[in-house]
């Protein structure tokens, strides 16, 4: 779809109005069902072993954590299990936020959740965090990735750690359900976002609808001038041949040639 000139402010709200209708196809899958079921486990974790590993090397024992862009809260309430004292999930989406909720009522843990545009945090979360995470899609979302780890970096206390764990964009220029599809099909330095309707699901097929989203393919680059931007310093960035995104994306690790998708981050305050 071609995409018309939105100010970052409304494609903000856009998104966030797409993700808030998305929010009960997700509630009625049976990934729901599972999840209700399992947070009630002291230690339950829906994290990979490559984001665990990460997170454990950093040291998020006995740290308070802030998780930006926590959707229904489950990567949050897994920072628990890791031996975080403290933990903060924020995201822009009241519907997802209403079943973090829930999961929380559910676990032995007791997260805090905070309805907030990540451009508009309140003053009391600035210098309040060890570690920050942000986990695969937030960048997509986000118009203005110089304004956004500006906003992220205010959230750590000094020596604070950022930690990314992200799809690799070259993932972007591919597409798994084409009859080719290691054929590149679209362009790694693209600068429109990608206009969709629909609900926006994890797998499958979202319901359609009338919300448009937009979804930003941020080159490697922009992600790291981000990041060194807003006054953070270059500690780690290691590339991975995994997939951390839909299942449909595992047809890329059956190769040879092994192709970069995934990454991790890691910056420090």
């Amino acid at each position: 779809m071609r995409f018309k000139m939105l100010s970052h402010t409304q494609i903000i709200a856009r998104n966030r109005d797409a993700w808030n209708a998305s929010a009960d196809q997700h509630r009625r899958s049976a990934e729901w069902l599972r999840l209700v079921d399992a947070v009630q486990n002291k230690s339950f974790s829906c994290l990979d072993s490559t984001l665990t590993e990460q997170l454990q090397q950093v040291g998020i024992a006995a740290k308070a954590v802030i998780q930006l862009g926590c959707n229904n809260g489950r990567e949050a309430l897994s920072l628990f299990a890791l031996g975080a004292s403290e933990v903060v999930g924020v995201d822009q989406s009241s519907a997802f936020l209403e079943q973090a909720r829930l999961l929380a009522e559910q676990s032995p843990y007791s997260p805090e959740f905070v309805e907030a545009d990540i451009h508009g945090l309140a003053a009391n979360l600035d210098e309040r965090f060890d570690v920050a995470l942000i986990t695969i899609g937030v960048l997509n979302w986000m118009p203005d990735l110089g304004a956004f780890f500006h906003h992220v970096a205010r959230v750590l206390k000094p020596g604070g750690t950022l930690v990314i764990y992200e799809t690799h964009p070259f993932l972007e220029m591919l597409d798994p359900q084409a009859s080719d599809p290691w054929r590149i099909s679209s362009c790694y330095f693209q600068t429109d976002p990608v206009v969709e309707t629909g609900a926006i699901v994890y797998e499958g097929t979202g319901e359609q609808n009338d919300l448009q989203s937009y979804w930003h393919i941020h080159r490697v680059g922009d992600v790291l001038a981000g990041v060194i931007g807003a006054g953070l310093q270059l500690r780690a960035f290691n590339e991975y041949p995994h997939s951390n995104r839909e299942d449909i994306y595992a047809i890329y690790e059956q190769n040879a040639l092994r192709i970069p998708m995934c990454y991790v981050l890691v910056a420090g305050k």
